[in-house]
């Protein structure tokens, strides 16, 4: 009999905190803050229709952000492999599912397809890469980076030591 005992990766789940739901809010939070300046341009360009197509279809890119983190978040306390398939398949899911919202809409008088086209793509694509500043790609810090208070972008760190052997942070001034 063999008493090595190695888990199947398919049995594996995760139990830790879930770093993509954070991120999800703060991309969501960020969408809030762009959706008025990018509901103005859309009016501007193309008047109402723009701005109520530009609404709806930031509406679409935030609800599709917030499903796939919950699909992940949710399936990933579950199994592994079965995250690996909702991934995979919520994605297909997900696109045909904004596919679906548009269509449905697509004829409507407050419709304007280039304004909604537009901010689908520039609006999933902009979120991503504006967020890819405050992700942190480490096992220590999964999710968003940490920030430190205090900090600030003129001063840098420098570590010294007090008097007791404790060791303290303080603002160099360069």
């Amino acid at each position: 009999m063999n008493n090595n005992v190695n888990p199947s990766v398919l049995a594996m789940r995760d139990l830790g905190p879930s770093p993509e739901a954070q991120i999800t809010r703060d991309i969501v939070k960020r969408g809030i803050i762009v959706a008025p300046a990018l509901v103005t341009v859309s009016w501007l360009v193309w008047g109402s229709a723009g701005a109520w197509s530009s609404a709806y279809g930031l509406g679409l890119v935030l609800c599709n952000f917030m499903i796939a983190a919950g699909l992940v978040a949710t399936t990933a306390r579950i199994s592994y492999a079965l995250m690996m398939a909702a991934t995979l398949f919520g994605y297909i899911v997900r696109l045909g599912i904004v596919a679906l919202a548009v269509m449905l809409v697509r004829t409507e008088p407050w419709v304007d397809l280039m304004a909604l086209g537009l901010t689908l793509v520039i609006s999933h694509l902009g979120l991503l890469f504006w967020e890819m500043r405050y992700v942190s790609a480490t096992l220590a810090f999964p999710g968003l980076k940490p920030t430190m208070a205090g900090y600030d972008s003129v001063s840098t760190p420098s570590i010294s030591h007090d008097d007791d052997n404790v060791i303290s942070t303080e603002k160099a001034n360069a």
